[in-house]
């Protein structure tokens, strides 16, 4: 059996996986991925592109059920939960199939395994597969991302107490929904089914939804979600879950009480835990912290000759954060400059419930911690033309500054397709421009852009519509 060589070795085919093994192929370097289940791993096929499929359909059917607001007769709105599912994969099925003409188009050999690392020799590192096969890498990048976390004492069976993998392909619509976790993935799961009809009920640890976000924006969106009726429980710990007749029963606690609530189903959204398992990693100079490998600035590892990237290398877990990562990597491998590298601070997250949720950079409370003076800015999209032309006014735009120096700390939105809008911020960050250039700045008119200017007028008292 002969024992192919690669330049670099991708173990892993999610969006860090795919995207390091095109850059390096397009450096050229002789590359191969290992992909145990499907190309564009767990985002593209049971993450972040079929959810944001749902979440359309959603959307959608709100607004069919609003058209009056607009001047419309609709009839009555009848969801086929089988033909929403299969919208949803399909269009997952779409961008993997893609995904695998990128791999031809760049000569990126791929193997449908599982894989471990062997021995490192002369010419490189040996990659067992689980069929057999064995191939080696002059480089490897371990990619191979997380799953969800579970709870101890909750018994995950597929049916009642799911995770998100189950959630996006119900074959029935539940009446009563109780999510555990107010994360990203938690809140967009609440979101979808509470459009979908199901009275949901979200569970979370701390004394706020989206914990991860500025506080005013996590306010807001509480404030927002709980007008759609979505009942939101913080500060409550899940003391047990157990399977009844039609469902689910939980008890939770707070401030010394406790509370029994029942739904026909439960999706537990609590975090992931990094696949690291079965990689090999024993042995090695590979380093773990609380589960995630540690790597340095161009995503090497204690390991000569193996790197890490994305999802396992830990927060955030986002899928561009994991792609750019990929990119550091493969250039780094090929001897390219290692450029400005990533900073977390400048990574933009989403959230794509309704309304959006997005943000880049420092919250205002972790600014003050860091020892920053700021000019905070606010401009709500009730006074935005755009927004309320769209019917879809709720939420407001923050901005952050040093009050010094005018660098722009960090951007917090929350309204109507925020998700979209983050990216000025996010490159206004990365040039570092300051407040001056950004109220110089001419923005289209009339457009939701208009409310990001008009944040940054009002952090130094110059707002004009507000």
């Amino acid at each position: 059996m002969t024992n192919p060589r690669y330049d670099v070795v991708v173990i892993g085919g999610g969006p860090g996986g795919y995207v390091a093994a095109i850059r390096a192929s397009q450096l050229g370097l002789s590359t191969a991925v290992i992909e145990r289940e499907n190309m564009g791993g767990i985002c593209l096929n049971w993450g972040c592109i079929p959810t944001k499929a749902l979440l359309r359909t959603a959307e959608v059917k709100h607004l069919i059920e609003n058209a009056k607001d607009f001047g419309l007769t609709v009839g009555s709105v009848t969801a086929d939960i089988g033909d929403v599912v299969k919208r949803s994969r399909k269009v997952a099925a779409k961008l993997s199939a893609g995904v695998k003409h990128l791999m031809k188009k760049n000569s990126i050999t791929v193997y449908a395994a599982s894989a471990r690392l062997g021995d490192a020799g002369s010419e490189g590192r040996q990659i067992v597969l689980d069929t057999g096969e064995v191939i080696t890498g002059g480089a490897v990048i371990l990619a191979t991302g997380a799953r969800a976390r579970e709870l101890p004492g909750i018994d995950v069976d597929g049916k009642s107490v799911v995770t998100y993998r189950d959630a996006m392909t119900p074959e029935t619509m539940p009446k009563s929904l109780i999510v555990v976790g107010s994360g990203a993935i938690g809140i967009e799961f609440a979101s979808f089914y509470r459009d979908m009809g199901a009275e949901v009920t979200v569970l979370e640890a701390v004394d706020r939804i989206l914990p991860a976000e500025d506080s005013e924006i996590s306010a807001m969106a509480g404030k927002i979600l709980s007008r759609r009726g979505i009942n939101l429980k913080v500060g409550v710990t899940v003391n047990s879950v157990n399977a009844v007749s039609g469902g689910v029963e939980v008890v939770i606690g707070s401030e010394g009480q406790t509370d029994t609530l029942k739904a026909e189903r439960l999706i537990l959204a609590v975090g992931i835990v990094a696949n690291t398992e079965g990689l090999g990693l024993e042995g090695t100079a590979i380093e773990l912290d609380r589960g995630h490998v540690v790597t340095d600035e161009v995503m090497r590892t204690g390991e000569a000759g193996v790197y890490a990237i994305g999802d396992m290398t830990g927060a955030p877990w986002l899928a561009h954060k994991a792609s750019h990562e990929g990119i550091i990597a493969a250039e780094h491998i090929a001897g390219q400059p290692a450029g400005h590298g990533i900073s977390r601070e400048d990574i933009p997250g989403c959230t794509y419930c309704r309304p959006q949720v997005a943000s880049v950079g420092l919250t205002e409370q972790a600014a003050i911690d860091a020892g920053y003076d700021v000019k905070v800015g606010r401009f709500p999209f009730k006074a935005n033309g755009k927004a309320i032309a769209l019917g879809d006014d709720d939420g407001m735009i923050k901005t952050v500054f040093d009050a010094q120096t005018g660098a722009l700390l960090g951007a917090h939105m929350i309204g109507p397709e925020v998700t979209e809008l983050i990216q000025g911020y996010a490159i206004a960050r990365k040039l570092e421009t300051t407040e001056e250039e950004l109220m110089q700045t001419v923005f289209a008119h009339p457009t939701l852009s208009e409310a990001m200017h008009e944040s940054v007028l009002d952090a130094y008292g110059k707002a004009l519509h507000f």
